[in-house]
């Protein structure tokens, strides 16, 4: 019987072959897989209004993309999942509230929550704010952590470190942005660094005064000019005014001290009555300067009260439209009193 030859085959150079396409097989489907990944990481995310979201301490990154994705925000869970996964930032969500805006991607979300860029708002302290209006707002205010019981100046400045002081003036009236769920001596202690630093800056650079020889009571003299007059050009006149009723010994006579003083009485209208209240801070029966700042000053009238303008004036009084006349003399001083605070006519129905 004859036997035909049977052809060889090279199992080896098969197997070399099948494991080659095999590879670029896998190496094309990995990088169609990547391509479709990183488009899929950098396509805008499908919202088309601002979202804000609450991310709770202690949360993952596969329960907070599970949660992206079902509130639609997010158009699957995985891709986030994995992004943060292999960019090794999943382990750095930052608790807190943030804004999601139309346009921003998957990799823009995921540094946003990494570095904390959470959402902040806004707080406004106003020049000539007293505490007890300063209490009043941040009780109101929703964003604000609150103590569980009334918010006391006495627990407040203790625990900014400042057990004893008084909170009037001390806080530096600016725009502050926090973020939600800030406590109050957090907010504040803000606040007080700044008025710290402005009083230290503008009294390195104060005007020669034998009469104001301690920052704080250029504190408690810029809160006066602060309540006098809104008019900022006249506030280093009325300082004048006051340093040199302060040389001659005379009391102050400012109304806005005897208004602070009286609190929850005042109604509006300060009456003769009142200038004869007993307080601390009536400057129409006290010499000197009050106890306190009677409100939180502007930089402006810190400025004003450490550089009072030069003159001989003794008196102003109110002109009505926000200005001031002043005087040199108590004769003229009345005349002004009489032009510009008679007293309303009578109303008739």
């Amino acid at each position: 019987m004859d036997r035909r030859e049977l052809p060889t085959v090279n199992l080896r150079r098969t197997y070399r072959g099948l494991a080659v396409a095999l590879i670029v097989t896998l190496i094309a489907l990995t990088a169609i897989a990547l391509v479709a990944f990183w488009q899929w990481t950098f396509a805008p995310l499908p919202i088309q209004h601002p979202v804000t979201i609450e991310i709770p301490r202690a949360e993952t990154l596969h329960t907070l993309s599970r949660h992206l994705a079902s509130a639609g925000i997010l158009p699957d869970w995985w891709s986030f999942d994995l992004l943060g996964r292999i960019s090794g930032e999943g382990r750095d969500l930052q608790a807190g509230q943030y804004r999601i805006i139309p346009g921003m991607t998957e990799t823009s979300l995921l540094r946003t929550l990494v570095l904390g860029r959470v959402l902040l708002y806004r707080f406004t302290l106003v020049p000539g704010t007293t505490f007890a209006e300063l209490r009043d707002e941040i009780e109101h205010d929703p964003e604000i952590r609150k103590p569980k019981g009334p918010l006391r100046a006495s627990w407040l400045m203790a625990r900014l470190g400042h057990p004893g002081e008084s909170p009037e003036g001390v806080f530096a009236p600016e725009t502050y942005f926090f973020p939600r769920g800030t406590s109050v001596p957090a907010l504040l202690r803000r606040a007080y660094r700044r008025m710290q630093h402005i009083l230290r800056l503008e009294w390195s650079s104060r005007a020669p005064d034998r009469m104001i020889k301690t920052p704080y009571e250029a504190l408690i003299l810029a809160s006066i000019i602060e309540k006098e007059s809104a008019y900022r050009a006249e506030r280093p006149r009325i300082a004048g005014v006051f340093i040199r009723r302060l040389m001659l010994g005379m009391p102050l006579q400012s109304d806005p001290t005897v208004i602070y003083g009286m609190g929850a009485s005042y109604h509006g209208t300060l009456t003769a009555g009142d200038l004869s209240i007993d307080s601390p801070w009536n400057t129409y029966l006290n010499r000197g300067l009050p106890p306190t700042p009677i409100a939180y000053p502007s930089r402006n009238a810190i400025q004003a009260a450490l550089h009072p303008l030069l003159g001989k004036d003794l008196y102003f009084v109110s002109m009505g439209d926000g200005r001031h006349i002043f005087a040199r003399t108590l004769a003229a001083q009345n005349r002004h009193v009489a032009r510009y605070l008679k007293p309303a006519p009578p109303h008739h129905p």
